[in-house]
């Protein structure tokens, strides 16, 4: 393939899983997240391709993927990763910033699963803070939310929400 076609086949399997978390295709999703960060790699280093953060792309989606099959071990590893770009790169635009958002959240879910209780809450908390400081559409977020709180409160902790008049969350200062 030329590194076009390679590019374009990368985001398509992308937004294949994308669909198929919707559709509650978890394993499906999971394969085509594998399959896009493959077809990935074999475009040349010199292309200008951002490799890095195409793979957090799908690393970001595949832990939430996996988390839905209850694969939490493997869904933190995929988050860590995700969140290793993310962190140091920040959101550079909406798509980045949904996806920042989803690698926060199921390391937190993860976390929690696995028994890490206290930081599963602090990440499930830093979700809930991008998510309610987040400006413009973020589908899910209501659901979100709730899943947060609910997480939150089975584990035995209450929160209350963030949300301050005037308050800049400490992510927003890469967007």
């Amino acid at each position: 393939m030329k590194p076009l076609k390679e590019v374009a086949h990368s985001y398509m399997c992308l937004a294949e899983a994308e669909r198929q978390i919707l559709r509650s295709l978890f394993e499906e999703a999971a394969e085509s997240c594998r399959k896009a960060m493959e077809i990935s790699r074999t475009i040349p280093s010199e292309e200008a391709f951002d490799h890095a953060g195409f793979d957090a792309f799908c690393q970001a989606r595949l832990s939430e993927a996996l988390g839905k099959l209850d694969r939490f071990d493997e869904s933190l590893v995929a988050a860590d990763q995700a969140l290793y770009y993310f962190n140091r790169r920040g959101e550079l635009n909406r798509e980045d910033g949904k996806l920042w958002i989803a690698a926060v959240l199921s390391r937190g879910i993860a976390l929690l699963e696995i028994g890490h209780t206290d930081e599963g809450a602090k990440s499930l908390k830093t979700a809930r803070e991008m998510i309610e400081e987040r400006k413009g559409e973020l589908p899910g977020r209501e659901e979100m939310l709730g899943d947060i709180d609910k997480r939150l409160a089975g584990g035995g902790t209450t929160v209350p929400h963030s949300k301050k008049t005037g308050y800049r969350a400490w992510w927003e200062f890469w967007s």
